[in-house]
């Protein structure tokens, strides 16, 4: 086996003089193998920073996909969840202001000038029973108007004292309309019982 390298050694060592040619062809040929496998390795390691910006971005979008779509599922049950109570708060402004107005037109339509004599009684007693039914109406409702003010001023009302100084700028003229508001069914029916007084004395004479 030494004997075949050596055999081998002696080709490319066989350099006659009167051969030079054939090594210059040699040179020539080594060197293009060698621009060969350098342009190879290039193309190699090019081909290799492709794939690694390749598998790069691959990660990067596997990485942003399931954050996002983690995320998202997330966010639409809160969006379902607001929507859904977007919608009941909505029906329910609705069925309130649906019984407010037809208050509104029934105590509006109560007219004690137009009640005959004979009507008085009967009439005075659909008007008293409607006022006391729009009250216990709006006071129902006003507890859920409240509620829900409440809630979203919370917030805001860490500050006490504020909500006292508040209280107190509310002044005369807040109590005196709280007061009418209240005693507003007491004052109805004593006017109505005037009504009547002075309807069974104009009747007497």
């Amino acid at each position: 086996m030494s004997s075949d390298r050596h055999q081998d050694s002696d080709s490319y060592l066989n350099l006659t003089s009167d051969d030079p040619g054939e090594l210059t062809d040699k040179v020539q040929q080594v060197r293009a193998e060698l621009e060969s496998l350098k342009q190879k390795q290039e193309e190699i390691e090019r081909e290799k920073a492709r794939l690694e910006e390749l598998k790069r971005r691959q990660d990067s979008l596997d990485e942003g996909r399931s954050d996002m779509l983690d995320k998202l599922t997330r966010a639409m049950v809160v969006v379902q969840r607001e929507t859904e109570e977007s919608q009941k708060r909505v029906e329910q402004l609705a069925a309130i202001h649906h019984s407010f107005s037809q208050h509104l037109q029934q105590i509006e339509s109560i007219s004690p000038r137009s009640w005959s004599p004979q009507e008085l009684p009967k009439e005075l007693s659909r008007a008293i029973s409607i006022v006391e039914d729009a009250r216990a109406d709006y006071t129902r409702s006003q507890a859920k108007l409240s509620v829900d003010t409440s809630s979203e001023d919370a917030p805001h009302s860490h500050h006490s004292g504020n909500e006292d100084f508040a209280e107190e700028e509310r002044g005369f003229t807040y109590w005196v309309r709280t007061g009418f508001a209240f005693t507003l069914p007491l004052q109805i029916i004593v006017v109505l019982a005037l009504l009547i007084l002075v309807w069974s004395m104009t009747t007497s004479k």
